[in-house]
């Protein structure tokens, strides 16, 4: 366990200032993004919109990501990653706020839809700027770090939400809207906060001659068509992976209300549960790599979450939801970081940017279509039924994206475990 710390220790000494600053805005940002995420269903559901309004926010603001991810791609690598992320930070910050105060559908909608633009800008820009400012050994560990950073904010904003809201509205007597309207106040003003770091990052400006000199993305295209087709194989893994995540993974915090009628503290700390496992699940995946290889690992995980998904699914106890739950979270999120280490090393160097963006694009696109069609089912369906209902389709989906996989990447050769790095997307 010593020489364990001791080397994390050793690395995150070896980070220069830039990535330390970022880590701080990171840390900042996600607990910012927990308060809200964990809080806002409850706040739409509280100013009396039927949960068809729920779904609409989810899909505007996944569309708004789907549209803009490729963009903000171009623009991040031509006007660098500190200004992209940072003006996507405080446009972000914003309309968290705005979304915070307002009460009518309509501006609602069009602040998720520009949330969802922002947040491109920075989603797409992370991992980059975190590799231009490490070596090739670093980066391993370095992404993990930052993973296991924004899964801990993340638990920390979860149960800053849940048990805010809670307070506020039963020790200081505030009506249920006004309770949930302070706590979003509170996470936008972490996220407001994380810009401060940002600002101190040292980054070299690009040269007018590197801006000409870098080739477009149909350029690209055209001379690495290899590179292309590996691209769209994984598109559509991805975008099937995330069809399933739209149907269940923003309504988890409705889910566990409405079924089980737990508070909401309870249902933040279940939800922090999920993220801690999440980290801990990254621990899963480079040793089911070393037996299997890469290809075999996200199958034989994906498939692993699947009986706890349906668990989840049709369990009327509350323990053995929260049971299937958090292992349905570990398992298939174990398979994401070796799913998207497996693309990054498939594809050239000069397309590993675009092969983010296609990949984060699709799965975006998944949420989008399929936030309405949950909320919908749920309530035609009920409480109980809807859910079962959404939670087998996703199942589903589950299996025919880790079929479809297997049968298109398995002849891949199998990497050693070293190489597996971790990048982040949305939980799935």
């Amino acid at each position: 366990m010593g020489n364990f710390i001791g080397g994390w220790s050793t690395q995150f000494k070896g980070y220069n200032k830039n990535i330390r600053l970022f880590l701080l805005s990171s840390i900042l940002g996600h607990i910012g993004m927990g308060i809200f995420m964990i809080i806002y269903n409850y706040y739409i559901r509280e100013l009396g919109f039927d949960e068809q309004v729920n779904g609409k926010v989810i899909a505007m603001t996944a569309t708004a990501q789907a549209i803009m991810l490729l963009p903000a791609g171009i623009l991040s690598d031509r006007f660098g990653r500190k200004k992209i992320i940072f003006w996507g930070g405080l446009l972000s910050a914003i309309t968290l706020l705005s979304r915070s105060l307002f009460i009518d559908e309509s501006v609602l909608l069009t602040a998720a839809f520009l949330s969802g633009i922002f947040m491109a800008f920075i989603q797409v820009s992370t991992i980059p700027l975190l590799a231009e400012n490490s070596n090739e050994k670093q980066r391993v560990h370095l992404f993990s770090f930052n993973f296991a950073i924004m899964m801990v904010a993340n638990v920390i904003g979860n149960m800053l939400g849940g048990g805010l809201s809670d307070i506020f509205q039963n020790i200081f007597s505030l009506d249920a809207v006004t309770s949930i309207r302070i706590t979003l106040v509170v996470g936008s003003v972490f996220f407001f906060a994380s810009l401060v770091p940002l600002v101190k990052i040292h980054e070299q400006k690009k040269t007018a001659k590197q801006i000409k000199e870098r080739k477009s993305y149909v350029e690209l295209i055209k001379t690495n068509k290899k590179g292309v087709k590996i691209i769209l194989f994984f598109a559509i893994a991805q975008i099937i992976i995330g069809f399933g995540s739209g149907l269940v993974i923003p309504y988890l915090n409705l889910y566990f209300t409405d079924r089980f009628e737990v508070s909401k503290s309870l249902v933040g700390l279940i939800l922090s549960l999920g993220q801690a496992m999440t980290a801990v699940a990254m621990l899963i995946g480079p040793a089911v790599v070393a037996r299997f290889g890469e290809v075999r690992a996200v199958v034989i995980l994906q498939l692993a979450s699947i009986p706890f998904l349906l668990l989840t699914a049709f369990t009327e106890n509350l323990t053995f939801a929260v049971v299937g739950f958090l292992f349905r979270q570990a398992l298939m999120n174990a398979g994401n970081p070796i799913q998207m280490s497996l693309m990054m090393r498939s594809v050239d160097d000069s397309m590993k940017g675009l092969a983010n963006s296609v990949g984060q694009m699709v799965f975006s696109l998944g949420w989008a279509v399929m936030g309405p069609v949950s909320t919908g089912i749920v309530m035609l369906y009920g409480a109980y039924y809807g859910y079962a209902i959404v939670f087998s389709i996703t199942g589903a989906l589950y299996v025919v994206a880790s079929v479809y996989f297997f049968f298109i990447f398995r002849n891949v050769d199998r990497p050693k475990v070293e190489e597996v790095s971790i990048t982040t997307k949305p939980a799935g």
